[in-house]
Formats: structure tokens, C-alpha cells, sequence
């Protein structure tokens, strides 16, 4: 885990956390002065829809113009996630560097906002929800269905594979080489949706690291992803409600 947390309780606490669940946290930045990064979710009783008000305070504590805390990538790591909660300039300036060193790139544009055509071909997995496509797809979006909108990010330059997540009508995919689909949502009753696409994300990115070369399948990956996101919304809360290894059936 990379990133930056305040000088508060709250800093304390998710460091704490990230070492209880036995995560290397070495790449979270502790800054003096700073407060963490918080967001308020509040969910729907009746339909467990979240929305999420987010405060970024450290996330955003970088300098306007390139320094070396810049540099966020892992050298070790194979498969980088990125998400949009840091200033955009610092993400697309670490997935231009993680593509040019040979990982696997997996961005998640979250919170959504509009990005520069150029960063789509250092990207080689993008996942994203219908509003997320709807966003970054601009104009195109009125007259595009999710798969034809999955077809335009890789005419973008999506270098693998795009993920548009549905909800509770699943996901629809597509790939450059050719395979593309939809894939239905595990029938569950749902409590809170938060962390739902988090734990997805998460999930795809599990198997892609683990299962390398030909044993990688695209549909074993979106099946593992979309169980753990399952898993998560049938409970309350956050990190707490996503599912470890050995709840999820799939191998």
C-alpha cells in the first residue's frame, strides 16, 4: 500500500490496521502537520446504495510541481492498482512510470473525472462503473451501450482489457484480443454496497498477480472478482466487510 496519512488518530489507526491485516505499509507516508485523508459514507437502509463524501487533506499534500516524493511505484511489484483520491498529475505521472517499467497497470478512475486520452495506453486493465464510463466517455456516452463503451476505451488505447461494472446487472467486458461478454451478478441480499467495487478491483488484481502467463483466464478473474464483491456487500462497513481467501470458493 502506498500513499500518505496525517499526523492524527486517524493516521495512527489505519496504519495499525494495515498491520493487523498483515499489509506492507512501508509506502505510507506519515506527514507531520498533516491530517488523514477522510470520507463520510452514508448508506440507504432500504436499497444499501452508498454515497460517499471524501475529504482528502494528506492525499492531497503534494507539491504542484514533480518532487521526489512524486515517486509512489514499488520497484518489486508486478501488478500496480491506481485510484484518482491523490492529485492527478502525481497518479498519471506513477502510471506512466509503472507501465514503462513492465507492470501491469490496473486503474480505477475513483473518484471519476475527466483524464488526458495520452494516459489510456500506459494503462493495461481499466475497471470502472457505469457513471465512471459515462464520465470519461463524454459525448460518446449518450449513444453507447456499456459493451460498446467498453469498446471505445480500448480504442483509446486500453492496452488488456476494460471492466464496466453494472451493479446488480454484473459486468460487461472486453479485450483486445477479441474476447468480450457480459457476466452476471451473484444473486445475494444486500446490505451496504461500500467497498463493493473496491473489493473487485482488488479481486481482479489478485488473480492477475497470482495467476501469470497462460493460466491467467479472463472469466476465472472476473468470476473470483465479482464473488469477493458478493461477499462484501452482504455486510456493513468498509475494509472490515471484504472477504478474505479462504470465504471465496473460486480458485
Amino acid at each position: 500500500m502506498v500513499g500518505q496519512v496525517g499526523e492524527d488518530s486517524f493516521g495512527a489507526d489505519y496504519l495499525k490496521a494495515l498491520e493487523r491485516e498483515g499489509i506492507d505499509g512501508r509506502g505510507v507516508r506519515k506527514l507531520e502537520g498533516r491530517k488523514t485523508g477522510v470520507s463520510t459514507i452514508i448508506v440507504d437502509d432500504a436499497t444499501g446504495e452508498n454515497r460517499i463524501l471524501f475529504a482528502p487533506n494528506a492525499n492531497y499534500a503534494f507539491s504542484g510541481e514533480w518532487t521526489a516524493a512524486w515517486e509512489l511505484v514499488p520497484g518489486e511489484a508486478e501488478v500496480v492498482v491506481f485510484q484518482l483520491e491523490m492529485p492527478l498529475g502525481v497518479v498519471l505521472h506513477n502510471i506512466r512510470k509503472a507501465s514503462q517499467s513492465g507492470k501491469h497497470v490496473i486503474l480505477n478512475p475513483a473518484p471519476a473525472e475527466i483524464l488526458p486520452d495520452a494516459v489510456y495506453k500506459d494503462v493495461d486493465t481499466l475497471i470502472l462503473n457505469q457513471s465512471e464510463s459515462t464520465l470519461l466517455a463524454g459525448d460518446a456516452a449518450a449513444s453507447h451501450s456499456p459493451e460498446q463503451l467498453a469498446s471505445h476505451f480500448l480504442h483509446k488505447g486500453v492496452k488488456d482489457a476494460v471492466i464496466i461494472t453494472l451493479g446488480g446487472d454484473g459486468l460487461v467486458y472486453a479485450t483486445s484480443s477479441g474476447l468480450s461478454g457480459r457476466v452476471a451478478a451473484k444473486k445475494v441480499k444486500v446490505v451496504d454496497t461500500t467497498a463493493a467495487g473496491d473489493t473487485f478491483v482488488g479481486g481482479y488484481a489478485v488473480k492477475r498477480a497470482r495467476d501469470t502467463g497462460k493460466s491467467f483466464g479472463y472469466l476465472k478473474a472476473l468470476d473470483f472478482a465479482t464473488l469477493a464483491a458478493s461477499k462484501t456487500v452482504e455486510r456493513q462497513g468498509a475494509m472490515a466487510a471484504i472477504p478474505r481467501l479462504n470465504e471465496l470458493s473460486v480458485n
